[in-house]
């Protein structure tokens, strides 16, 4: 992938980057060869990104030939917004006070470069601003009022606002976002780049580390570079052409930022926005089972005014659910009247409306692990020993234990659980999909559908072993060939 600094004038740069190339803005608005190399990232730093400006036009044209722009033409438009600084203000507050508190004066200004800021006891604000905005040379006005920090506003420069005084900061920044990283060694040139974000702390991932090898493996099989990354690199996002997320995914979290931010960004997103929005909340998921005729569990959607129904509908033992709840968490079974009302008015505390579902106790659960509408693999999921749940946490030592995996061939899975899965996630997408079932006799129960499913080494490969790596890979590779191809899925 090529790196072009567009600037109005070159002499605004005159900084000597390996496999930088410095463009002169209308040249790569005019020249035919700026405009065939899809595989290229453009940093626009020409003096004025007014609509209809050479600058305007850098970004808004970067995008319609496949390229990266830093930053995109919606980025620009942001920026101009009122909204968007008072959106920046809320989500960076305490950043912002922490950061500000020694400064004196009641107004400040910030300079951020590629990620960097003058000043190091500013570097994680500087940092955030850039990983939120994506443009390259970033200037944030600050104002205290009644003793409280606000952001006034912020914008995109130019390489020529640069002053004098700072060029040497503008030089070791841009240097170090260019040439800080490890270099990447490969056997043979991919042709696209995939992004895997996962989290080393997490103790429950997504895919365990053999897995992750695995996947790595797999993509470079196919042509694919693979590059690992955490939450620290949301602002290199635009360099990759996909996203793999690997780590446990939330709505009101990192994950879904990232998600979001790489759909905006063009890139082939698994999970994308909405399987993420829409498999982490048990109310979504229970009317739009119900809504589908999908067989589930007896459930009620539980709010304060309605809690005395639960019992008459459901009976005891009962399961309540919090509306994100995940990986068995902010789930519970109450067996009492007594603990049925403290549980309830926990959980409706924290959110205006609950699931409440009738207990269906089985040795297992069935897993179906579908992608691209495909079922992938079929596993079974047994209960944690002693538990009536497949994991069992123990908050005091913060441990917990899993039941067993047993995963068998899609092809000798019972055809009518396969069926129902399919049937339930093709209701949200295309995407990656872990559809939990119950059976009891001959009924089946959809309990949940699982966005971000498990895959660990060991377990859901057991029958496929690298051919299920393989699979995945192959969709994403067929993705983006489709989206190069301006067929956007």
């Amino acid at each position: 992938m090529s790196n072009l600094i567009v600037v109005n004038n070159p002499r605004d740069w005159p900084i000597d980057i390996p496999g930088v190339t410095v463009v002169p803005a209308r040249a790569y608005l005019t020249d035919p060869a700026f405009g065939g190399d899809r595989m290229s990232r453009v940093f626009n730093l020409c003096k004025s990104y007014r609509y209809q400006t050479l600058g305007y036009y850098v970004s808004l044209l970067a995008e319609a030939r496949g390229h990266k722009p830093l930053p995109r033409a919606n980025t620009i438009e942001d920026l101009k917004s009122q909204n968007m600084v008072r959106l920046l203000t809320e989500e960076l507050d305490t950043l912002i006070q922490k950061s500000l508190a020694p400064i004196k004066s009641d107004t400040f200004e910030l300079s951020i470069c590629f990620g960097h800021s003058m000043a190091s006891r500013h570097g994680q604000l500087g940092r955030q601003l850039f990983n939120l905005l994506h443009a390259p040379l970033l200037r944030a006005d600050f104002e205290r009022r009644d003793h409280h920090w606000r952001i006034r506003s912020v914008r995109p420069i130019a390489a020529s606002e640069i002053p004098p005084q700072q060029q040497e900061f503008a030089i070791r920044a841009t240097t170090e976002y260019f040439l800080g990283r490890k270099p990447r060694t490969r056997k043979l040139a991919a042709r696209y780049n995939l992004a895997i974000l996962y989290d080393p702390a997490n103790p429950e991932p997504a895919s365990n580390a053999k897995a992750l090898q695995k996947f790595e493996k797999a993509a470079r099989a196919l042509g694919l570079h693979v590059e690992f990354i955490t939450r620290a690199d949301y602002g290199r996002l635009a360099e990759f052409d996909a996203l793999f997320i690997r780590d446990t995914t939330f709505a009101n979290h990192y994950t879904f930022r990232f998600s979001r931010r790489a759909a905006a960004e063009g890139l082939v997103v698994i999970d994308d926005p909405d399987s993420i929005l829409k498999c982490n909340n048990k109310v979504y998921l229970a009317e739009i089972l119900a809504r589908h005729r999908i067989p589930a569990p007896r459930t009620l959607l539980v709010h304060r005014d309605n809690v005395k129904q639960i019992i008459p509908a459901l009976g005891l033992p009962c399961v309540l659910k919090q509306p994100d709840s995940s990986f068995s968490l902010g789930v519970v079974k109450v067996e009492t009247a007594e603990e049925l009302s403290a549980r309830v008015n926990g959980l409706l505390d924290k959110s205006e409306l609950i699931v409440a579902q009738e207990y269906l106790p089985t040795e297992f659960d069935w897993r179906v692990g579908i992608l691209d509408r495909r079922p992938l693999f079929v596993a079974k999921y047994f209960m944690a020993p002693g538990h009536w749940q497949i994991i069992r946490h123990d908050d005091t030592k913060h441990e917990f234990v899993e039941g067993k995996t047993e995963t068998l061939p899609v092809g000798e899975a019972p055809d009518r659980v396969v069926k129902t899965a399919l049937r339930a996630a093709n209701l949200i997408g295309d995407g990656f999909y872990g559809v939990d079932i119950k059976q009891i006799g001959k009924r089946l129960y959809v309990i949940e559908i699982n966005d971000n499913p498990n895959i660990d080494a060991g377990n859901e490969d057991s029958v496929l072993k690298d051919a299920l790596y393989r699979e995945v890979m192959g969709v994403f590779l067929r993705r983006i060939e489709a989206r190069q191809r301006g067929l956007a899925r």
